[in-house]
């Protein structure tokens, strides 16, 4: 796999990820279990681009 698509897919986890876990939190109000598995989803969602960064981070150009 290239450093850009690494990097590409990393980015696209973050902000994919952040937008889930907020949905999530304003969805929480009117259904609890769609709520927390959007967030949950959403925050390993950015955890798992975050380890990609470092991944990225760490290859010889």
């Amino acid at each position: 796999m290239s450093a850009a698509r690494i990097e590409t897919l990393a980015w696209a986890l973050i902000y994919g990820g952040i937008i889930a876990a907020s949905l999530g939190w304003f969805t929480e109000d009117h259904n609890v279990g769609l709520g927390w598995t959007l967030m949950v989803g959403g925050a390993g969602a950015v955890v798992a681009g975050i380890v990609l960064v470092v991944v990225r981070s760490r290859l010889k150009p």
